[in-house]
């Protein structure tokens, strides 16, 4: 049986018998990876796996993996780092959820995918420590993620553009297929992509603004990955911001 040490960032879990949990997880060295945790449900050990396994939590753990389990293991498990307003701050609970949730559709390689998980830890570091900008974070989280899928705008913004979804290229001229971002969106998706996480207080926008763009970053999302409409936090998001 062979033990190998990870960090790990909850996605997804699912119970198991009376003790045990299914964890989804995007790792630093394997990308996406399943893993059986036994006895943190039940007993003795009520309320382990709550605290531990949430939604974007980074952990650091000992795996098992041996030709004779199905799933691997994990052995010793640990928060990588104390998280202090994330676990009780509905808004960036919710946020969580979504960019989790987000990660649990899009992320499928069983590869090494250290600027995606690199990206997703430095998120979640970011939105612990935030006071200011906090309802913009899952709109900066998504456009900033798209790169690191392979697909963002493929040439330069100019003022008054419109981005075309399908061809992902910003164009001076409303794309006659009707797939694109209009002009005021457009020219959010360009400020948020150049946006440093500190910037995001100065981004001024509605509750309908902000839904109207998540919904078209949706949208160019799902032109590329069909499963991002099985999403279900969105509602919840809409509900809080």
């Amino acid at each position: 049986m062979k033990t190998y040490k990870a960090r790990g960032i909850v996605l997804h879990t699912v119970k198991y018998g009376e003790t045990s949990l299914i964890l989804y997880t995007l790792t630093d060295t394997v990308g996406r990876q399943t893993y059986m945790v036994q006895g943190v449900r039940g007993g003795k050990s009520r309320g382990r796996g709550g605290a531990l396994f949430q939604p974007m939590f980074v952990l650091d753990f000992v795996g098992l993996e041996s030709p004779k389990m199905e799933l691997h293991r994990i052995k010793e498990v640990r928060p990588a780092f104390p998280l202090t307003s994330i676990p009780f701050d509905i808004r960036k609970s919710t946020i969580s959820l979504f960019m989790a949730e987000v990660l649990y559709r899009l992320i499928r390689e069983a590869e090494p995918l250290s600027p995606v998980f690199d990206f997703a830890r430095g998120s979640v570091e970011a939105l612990d420590g935030m006071t200011d900008g906090v309802a913009n974070f899952h709109i900066w989280f998504l456009a900033r993620l798209s790169p690191y899928l392979g697909f963002h705008p493929g040439n330069e913004y100019s003022p008054s553009a419109w981005f075309d979804i399908r061809e992902g290229m910003y164009t001076p001229v409303e794309p006659g297929h009707g797939l694109s971002f209009d002009r005021e969106k457009t020219r959010l998706l360009s400020e948020l992509l150049q946006a440093d996480i500190h910037d995001l207080a100065g981004v001024k926008l509605s509750r309908g603004a902000r839904s109207g763009f998540l919904e078209a970053m949706l949208s160019y999302f799902g032109y590329h990955l069909d499963t991002i409409h099985q999403i279900r936090s969105v509602q919840i998001l809409k509900e809080v911001f």
